[in-house]
């Protein structure tokens, strides 16, 4: 086989990382100039930047009107935990996993709040469960969109609309890349830094009618920590869902979010996030397609995420190493095209099957995928050479 020489083109932007995600396309320090710094967040020019990021978050996203919507401390993971030490317990819980941040939940169901009746659907990395086993006369946590494995649900049709429990949806790769189905989700969580490429940190909690109710109507047995009280005089805390958060803000990165959902309402909405995130899975599919050592990690087309996409390496004289010189393999290409500052943080995540995890997410240039493609050939090519593997066809 002949060596091969490296692409003649770069990617201009070179970050791919899955979170914190690059920033939108045109972003610049001098977007965030009016930002309300130095300043309570609890102050009138305050409290109005926090209800316009929840206004525009509702008009981009096409979140209901009934629903309500609270910007929370600590990311999607605390939003997704107040919403499980909030809600669960009143009813049975099927909890999904088919990848490390399901299995996350998992453990905060059994082991932290040792919920009775918990059903337990799990899945290998590539697959779903079956999604016909869930008993929605239970409550139901699950993630849309598998960060770690690249794996998502197809859309919200297998939750029925007369559900007796109520479902809880770690959406923090899909929301503003996938059509989430609000009617069919209770709970829908996600963070600012995955597909508008915010800044970690802060979560997004939106609560259904139902949702509202169950808060208002149940008293979970365990204490509550002050940052996940959603409940005043058993009343739903509506000061939270118009601006008042919990704790203190970064209003720096309020700004920050508000540019982003600024800049999707230039670009034509959800539709037009959706489409962009489309355009750049399409063209890493079309090389993983034609490339004979490179696979999805997601089984079913169906499934695959159009933000985090999780590759395999399939050769098959790499498949013949045992599973730490695979994973050196996969870590040594993430090496060599991070030195050529062409893909930063494409590596797999640490509990996933060893590969390439590159983020396609709106904030992504497609022009930039299209370079990044022949790199990655160079550099397995080039990790042959380094391990001693034969390049033989």
């Amino acid at each position: 086989m002949t060596e091969l020489s490296k692409p003649a083109t770069r990617p201009e932007n070179p970050r791919f990382s899955s979170g914190p995600c690059t920033k939108r396309p045109g972003w610049s320090f001098k977007n965030l100039e009016y930002a309300s710094l130095g300043r309570s967040h609890r102050a009138k020019e305050g409290k109005a930047k926090l209800k316009l990021a929840i206004d525009l978050t509702r008009e981009v996203l096409q979140v209901p009107d009934e629903y309500v919507i609270g910007i929370v401390p600590a990311s999607d993971t605390g939003a997704y935990e107040m919403a499980m030490w909030s809600l669960l317990g009143e009813r049975g819980v099927d909890m999904l996993a088919w990848e490390s941040f399901g299995e996350g939940w998992i453990t905060d169901a059994v082991k932290q709040l040792k919920l009775e009746n918990t059903r337990l659907l799990r899945a290998n990395y590539g697959h779903l469960p079956d999604l016909n086993e869930i008993n929605f006369e239970n409550d139901v946590c699950f993630t849309w969109n598998g960060t770690t494995s690249g794996v998502r649900v197809p859309n919200g049709d297998f939750i029925p609309a007369d559900r007796a429990g109520l479902t809880l949806c770690d959406a923090t790769s899909a929301a503003f890349a996938q059509d989430l189905d609000f009617a069919k989700l209770d709970v829908v969580t996600f963070s600012w830094q995955k597909v508008l490429g915010g800044e970690g940190a802060h979560g997004m909690l939106i609560l259904s009618p139902r949702a509202v109710e169950r808060l208002e109507t149940y008293t979970p047995p365990w204490p509550l920590p002050k940052i996940f009280r959603l409940t005043k005089g058993g009343k739903l805390n509506a000061s939270i869902f118009e601006g008042a958060t919990i704790n203190t803000p970064s209003m720096l990165c309020v700004e920050d979010y508000i540019d982003a959902l600024e800049w999707s309402r230039e670009i034509g909405g959800l539709e037009g996030l959706m489409k962009r995130a489309d355009e750049n899975f399409a063209v890493i599919d079309a090389f993983v397609q034609k490339t004979p050592w490179l696979e999805n990690l997601a089984v079913d087309p169906a499934t695959r995420s159009n933000t985090s996409v999780c590759l395999t390496i399939a050769d098959e004289r790499i498949a013949a190493l045992d599973a730490d010189a695979q994973s050196a393999f996969a870590k040594g290409m993430v090496e060599l095209l991070a030195a050529e500052n062409v893909a930063l943080d494409i590596g797999s995540y640490r509990d996933a099957p060893s590969g390439l995890r590159i983020w396609a997410g709106a904030t992504v240039e497609a022009s930039d995928l299209q370079a990044l493609m022949p790199w990655l050939d160079w550099a397995f090519q080039q990790q042959l050479t380094t391990a001693g593997i034969s390049k033989a066809a």
